[in-house]
């Protein structure tokens, strides 16, 4: 397994610049470095080299790829139509293309979450550095296994427990059947299902494990960027990523500012192209263990949760409950938790701010 680092703030900042500079630190210290780029037009000026969408070797243990969308997709779809060939008698799509096909809204991101995860699952590398778009679509991807287990939980159970699902499913289960050329047993479709919501879990662990994936908020000491790397610091809490860390790029003194409070800061020097040693030396240790604030902690025997929202007061948070299950939502970002053991059962009966934790009272 490996540890996943990414960065968060303000085009402009300076992310793409200290993502490098990070793979080159992990590289140097013997680990087996991949540098996965959303964008490559910053990316081939600083490396002088370009990164295509086939894994590269740019540097001694430092591999760079692109995540270029049409060529992840056309890659799975081709895992698409191995799939139909396997079930039907008589594949309909086998000559449809990939770069035929239409990207839906957020098809591009699923494709790069993917990517990651097989990347990762792959054995080949001890850390891999993505630069991403660095906002709020970055973490709606790395939310995006909390999400889609939600809207499983609830929709999966809607449809298969609904009145027209039992009432076709007689007529359905021959006549499936016979299209798809296989014997109608549970097991048949519970295998693919089992495994995505596999996938899922294993997607919710790597996200709430700092050993396992890591962000580090990117800014400088303009105060655009200061507020913008707030907000990102506490929306990456709404959807369950540790931040590990401050880095003011570009900044020769050190920063006083507390709206960072308790992360550590690192200050990072201005570099010409092609001399990345002092950005390397400035950089914190990302192979340490991070003590962060967690973004969630239940106290069944105070009856309370409490969520590090940075960022946020009361007035931006709404919260609701359904069953088991709290809602919060703050800026653009919702998070669904299910009440443990212990306090499952209970009723909200407040909730109040107190040094950046959202504590809920049950």
């Amino acid at each position: 397994m490996s540890l996943i680092l990414t960065f968060l703030g303000k085009g402009g900042s300076g992310r793409t610049t200290i993502a490098i500079a990070a793979a080159k630190k992990l590289a140097s210290l013997g680990k087996r470095v991949l540098l996965a780029v959303q964008d490559t037009v910053a990316i081939n000026l600083l490396l002088e080299t370009p990164v295509t969408s086939e894994v590269q070797q740019i540097d001694t243990n430092l591999d760079a790829v692109h995540l270029k969308t049409s060529a992840l997709l056309e890659r799975n779809w081709e895992e698409v139509k191995k799939l139909e060939a396997q079930y039907l008698r008589t594949p309909v799509i086998k000559d449809v293309y990939g770069q035929e096909l239409v990207v839906l809204p957020g098809m591009d991101k699923a494709l790069e979450l993917n990517a990651l995860r097989e990347y990762d699952a792959s054995g080949k590398y001890d850390a891999i550095v993505y630069d991403g778009s660095g906002d709020a679509s970055t973490l709606r991807m790395l939310g995006m296994p909390e999400s889609l287990s939600w809207y499983s939980r609830r929709f999966g159970k809607l449809i298969t427990e609904s009145d027209l699902v039992k009432t076709v499913s007689p007529f359905l289960q021959p006549l499936i059947a016979t299209v798809f050329n296989v014997s109608w047993t549970g097991d048949n479709f519970a295998a693919p299902t089992n495994q995505a919501t596999n996938i899922l879990e294993q997607g919710k662990a790597a996200l709430a494990d700092p050993k396992r994936l890591l962000a580090y908020l990117v800014t400088t000491d303009n105060p655009l960027n200061i507020a913008t790397a707030t907000y990102l610091w506490g929306s990456a809490q709404q959807v369950g990523l540790n931040v590990g860390g401050v880095l003011f790029n570009q900044t020769d003194s050190t920063p006083t500012t507390e709206d960072f409070s308790p992360l550590p800061i690192s200050t990072i020097p201005s570099s010409p192209i092609g001399n990345w040693q002092p950005l390397i030396d400035a950089l914190p240790d990302f192979t340490q263990n991070t003590e962060v604030p967690k973004p969630i902690e239940f106290d069944v025997v105070n009856r309370q949760v409490k969520l590090f929202l940075p960022g946020f007061d009361k007035k931006q948070v709404k919260l609701t409950q359904s069953g088991p299950e709290v809602t919060i939502e703050a800026g653009d970002q919702r998070r669904n938790i299910f009440l443990p053991p212990g306090l499952s059962g209970r009723t909200v009966n407040g909730a109040k701010f107190q040094q950046g934790y959202l504590i809920i009272t049950l």
